[in-house]
């Protein structure tokens, strides 16, 4: 197998081995009807990386890991079988799934690096050589759904990184499956069975002729920059990632903030606005402020809404596929800017609360509808200048404060870090959760180079 060497010469990783896992048993073979959902936003590969310090009696025994990695990964792929199978178009910007057991790649390398030299984890151009690569030159029927990479490390310490694609599961599931291989790796059952059937999903139609009269223009692309007539040039700029912590005694401040002239306590339908909402709300200003946009210049944020529990009746237990929502507030920049930070929480606040169940039933009817879904596809990591942009003057923020991303344990302990792969595209920001508790918040963020500067001395003196 060939050598990787990363780009900053200071890491080499050597593979060692790549093996094609399936199922330990056979599986329910065929296609797999995807939902609008699945197919729409993000259909690439998404990365996420943990890193362990195993004690002695795991560390000197490495072949272990890996072994125990291996049989509880084929194992998992018995109920969680459509990870083992390749997508295929099928016209009109549409994706099926084959449940055809094609396998999950897993690759076990090493490297001479310690755990020490991360220093805070912070992602770094050697993260490219600790995380499976999707080759996207390749059909579409030959790319794995799922790719694994453990890498040992000098130290003793490991990396175990998966790439996994959107277009067959949201955040929410894509967790249901880690955290149940991690139980079949320490010899414990299946606590949650995968719901597969995306009928409870498709099937869940308007009345003819019923449209609900909703609007879904947010569902078209977002704004340019006034006096551009695309977005390329913005494609082409260099960006760079930041991670940012905000303390709880910060965030507790911005709540403050964005609540002043919210009466929502002597209201029966008001009410305060959440973290995320403050969050998100001044993260969007301090963008706008960074890149130096004119008044008059139209921005949206994309918010990513869980719609299992607003569903009537709710999605049941263990839906496996997409299920989150993807709508986008609104404001001119010279309003963000200007007005208090709780105009900008509004706005996301008045978004979110947009999707109810008929609102969801309405857009999934609306795609329905649409001879190609390819100008609502995010194909940027293929390379490809179509599909919506959240980069300038736009941003998306993704919010992973109530998901349980942290305590997975495969036996040898828990991880000492966790977090998102690389990703270089403008406008994309993360928000994670204190991994010990303590309230903060951690931003993760890529913007052009240009702006970041900038953006890091607002995100911060204007918590006043």
């Amino acid at each position: 197998m060939p050598l990787k060497f990363s780009k900053s010469k200071t890491m080499v990783v050597k593979i060692k081995g790549c093996y094609v896992l399936k199922p330990s048993t056979p599986t329910l073979q065929g296609t797999l009807a995807l939902s609008e959902w699945d197919q729409v936003g993000t259909i690439t590969h998404v990365p996420t990386i943990y890193f362990y310090k195993p004690d002695q009696t795991f560390a000197a025994q490495p072949d272990t890991i890996a072994n125990i990695l291996k049989d509880s990964l084929s194992r998992a792929l018995v109920p969680f079988y459509p990870l083992a199978g390749r997508l295929r178009w099928i016209g009109g910007g549409r994706l099926e799934l084959h449940c055809n057991d094609m396998g999950v790649p897993f690759i076990e390398a090493e490297s001479d690096s310690k755990l020490d030299d991360f220093g805070d984890f912070s992602p770094s151009p050697e993260y490219d050589y600790l995380i499976p690569t999707v080759d996207y030159t390749l059909p579409i029927h030959e790319l794995p759904i799922l790719l694994v990479q453990l890498t040992r490390f000098k130290c003793g310490g490991l990396s175990l990184s998966l790439t996994i694609s959107h277009a067959v599961v949201d955040g929410q599931s894509a967790l249901h499956f880690i955290s149940e291989w991690a139980r079949l790796a320490k010899g414990e059952p299946i606590g949650v069975m995968p719901f597969l059937d995306r009928k409870a999903f498709q099937d869940r139609t308007l009345p003819a002729g019923n449209t609900l009269g909703l609007d879904h223009s947010e569902l078209d692309h977002p704004p340019l920059l006034l006096g551009q007539s695309d977005n390329i040039e913005e494609r082409m700029k260099r960006t760079t990632v930041a991670m940012l912590k905000l303390t709880k005694q910060q965030v507790e401040k911005l709540k403050r903030m964005a609540n002043e002239g919210n009466d929502y306590k002597n209201s029966g339908t008001k009410r305060a606005y959440t973290r995320y909402e403050t969050v998100a709300g001044h993260i969007w200003r301090c963008a706008s402020k960074a890149r130096v946009h004119r008044n008059e210049q139209p921005t949206a944020m994309g918010v990513c809404v869980d719609s299992r529990s607003r569903m009537q009746p709710p999605l049941p237990q263990g839906y496996f596929g997409n299920a989150t929502f993807d709508v986008i507030a609104t404001s001119l920049a010279g309003d963000l800017v200007s007005k208090p930070l709780g105009y900008a929480s509004s706005r996301i606040k008045e978004a979110i609360e947009k999707v109810t169940n008929d609102y969801v039933m309405s857009a999934i009817d609306h795609f329905r509808n649409q001879p190609d879904l390819t100008r609502f596809q995010d194909l940027h990591a293929l390379g490809s200048d179509q599909g919506p942009f959240y980069g300038n003057p736009n941003l998306g923020v993704v919010s992973w404060l109530t998901l349980p991303i942290y305590g997975l344990d495969f036996g040898w302990g828990k991880e000492i870090y966790m977090g998102p792969g690389p990703h270089d595209f403008d406008g994309d920001s993360l928000l994670l959760p204190s991994p010990n508790g303590d309230g903060s918040i951690v931003l993760a963020l890529c913007l052009q180079v240009a702006h970041m500067d900038a953006f890091k001395k607002h995100f911060y003196e204007d918590i006043i």
